[in-house]
């Protein structure tokens, strides 16, 4: 399968694995790259030589691309992190949730290919105007931090503002159906995390790649709470959306009650973390799980996913048009 994203970053799959931070880690962007999709790293505020043995530890385990993630509010408070990307090279590196005009010149001018990831038309085109070689058209649908716009309308106008500029589609994709479709709206690309929390080489609580794999649509929140709890320095534009449980039905809508209990719900947050605990734990994942019936490996995930995409492909077309064969 051949689209502008697998010539850009000289990949077999239009499949770039979501930097997800605490999950998306070196086990699993090695295994995404080497079935050839992108792996990517995602960071938080880890530091630089976590991050350089990271690098170190996907280019013993695979000679194929792979990307760096960062947040910018993140690396405007850890620049050393940035620095250090620029240094180790990686074949691509994301930016999300900050100016798209701040990091992407650098990058380029250290011979990096830069995706963007954007909640909204307008950010998409101040990206396209900096730099970026791709946008990542984010929809609402998208587990952990995102924007308001659904993933079905935003792809295409991104499309269409921001052409020539390649686009990947995000938010709500999980399966070969949703990649086909992503694809006829014009996407280059998909950009998928959740279906690879419940995977074999994700560093994710056995608790939480089990709820994911139980979960239906219907069952995640697009909230502040954990931010609110966690001190989380996320712009109010952009909630995070997590599977419920226990904590955000008893705290979702009641944010300024929350504020007044942070001690002690920080402490009680932090606690289930620690211990696997789900019920008050944030487990940050998109209404995709409802998709997700199973714990694979990352590699036959990737596989799966893009045969059933190529059988969609070359069928649907031709039953809806009425040809033979």
């Amino acid at each position: 399968m051949k689209t502008r994203i697998t010539e850009l970053l000289e990949i077999h799959y239009p499949l770039i694995l979501a930097p997800m931070t605490g999950t998306s880690t070196a086990p699993l962007a090695a295994a995404v790259s080497e079935a050839g999709g992108l792996g990517m790293i995602g960071t938080m505020a880890q530091g630089a030589g976590w991050l350089a043995q990271q690098v170190d530890e996907i280019r013993r385990a695979t000679e194929r691309p792979f990307g760096i993630g960062f947040i910018q509010w993140v690396i405007d408070r850890q620049p050393e992190m940035w620095d250090e990307a620029l240094k180790l090279r990686p074949h691509a590196i994301s930016l999300s949730f900050g100016a798209p005009e701040v990091y992407i010149e650098k990058a380029k001018m250290a011979g990096i290919h830069v995706l963007y990831q954007a909640q909204t038309v307008e950010l998409a085109r101040r990206a396209a105007h900096a730099g970026a070689d791709a946008v990542v058209a984010q929809g609402t649908e998208a587990g952990g931090h995102t924007g308001s716009v659904s993933t079905l309308p935003l792809v295409p106008a991104v499309v269409d503002a921001i052409h020539p500029v390649p686009v990947i589609a995000a938010g709500g994709i999980a399966d070969g159906r949703g990649i086909a479709a992503a694809l006829m709206l014009g996407a280059e690309g998909v950009w998928m995390g959740t279906r690879f929390v419940a995977s074999a080489e994700a560093l994710a609580h056995a608790n939480a790649k089990r709820r994911i794999v139980e979960a239906h649509a219907d069952e995640t929140v697009l909230t502040h709470v954990y931010d609110i709890v966690q001190g989380g320095l996320w712009p109010d534009e952009f909630a995070g959306r997590a599977i419920q449980n226990r904590f955000t039905d008893r705290w979702h809508g009641r944010e300024d009650e929350l504020r007044l209990s942070l001690e002690i719900e920080g402490a009680a947050v932090a606690a289930a973390q620690a211990d696997g605990n789900i019920a008050l734990a944030p487990l940050y994942a998109g209404e995709s799980s409802g998709l997700i019936g199973e714990l694979l490996q990352a590699g036959q995930i990737v596989r799966d996913l893009f045969d059933d995409a190529e059988a969609i492909l070359r069928r649907r077309p031709g039953i809806l048009l009425g040809e033979s064969g």
